[in-house]
Parts: C-alpha cells; sequence; structure tokens
C-alpha cells in the first residue's frame, strides 16, 4: 500500500523527513517567540509556542475548579439530607419507644 500519511498517522515521524507545515496567514510571519530549543528538528515544523504548550494544563484546572466549585454546592444538599434522615430515623425510634412503653402498662 503506497498512502501518504494523514495528520493523526504520518508516513514517518522523523520531523526531518516530513512535509514543512504552511505558516499560519492570520498571524504575521516570526511574530512568535521560539520559548524552548528544538534540537534536531525542522525548523518550520516547529510553530508551537509556550502558550500553546500550556493550553491543556490550563484547560485541565479550569475543569478541576469547575468540579470543586460543583462539588461545594453539593455539600450543604447532602447534608440537609442527611439531617432528615437522621430525624426521621430519630422519630421511628420514638415511636417504637413509645409503643414500647404501652405494651409494658398494659401489661
Amino acid at each position: 500500500m503506497n498512502a501518504a500519511g494523514t495528520i493523526d498517522r504520518p508516513l514517518t515521524h522523523d520531523p526531518k523527513k516530513q512535509a514543512p507545515m504552511k505558516a499560519a496567514t492570520s498571524e504575521p510571519a516570526g511574530s512568535t517567540t521560539p520559548d524552548f530549543s528544538t534540537t534536531g528538528a525542522y525548523v518550520p515544523r516547529q510553530n508551537r509556542t509556550r502558550e500553546m504548550q500550556l493550553i491543556p494544563e490550563a484547560m485541565a484546572r479550569a475543569h478541576m475548579h469547575e468540579r470543586m466549585r460543583e462539588a461545594e454546592a453539593q455539600r450543604p444538599a447532602e447534608r440537609l439530607m442527611a439531617a432528615r434522615r437522621m430525624q426521621r430515623r430519630a422519630e421511628r425510634a420514638s415511636l417504637r419507644a413509645r409503643r414500647a412503653l404501652a405494651m409494658a402498662v398494659m401489661q
């Protein structure tokens, strides 16, 4: 099979042998500064900036913050449900005790 590679499955993983990336037209050439060293890689393919490298980390942090906020909002509701459950349990115990006392008085 002599098919060309795709983005997900490149023909080769060697950056020197891959086709060079086209520069984005929305961004002027040379506007990004190299934030890390890229030894042995084809220079036009290295178009990732430090901000791009940190996007997944920022997204994960925002996701974790949202989950923490949801958990904080859910805690009072859980406490209220537990209090109602304990109140019903106490009422049933009180009813059992009252019934037991009535049975003891009747005999």
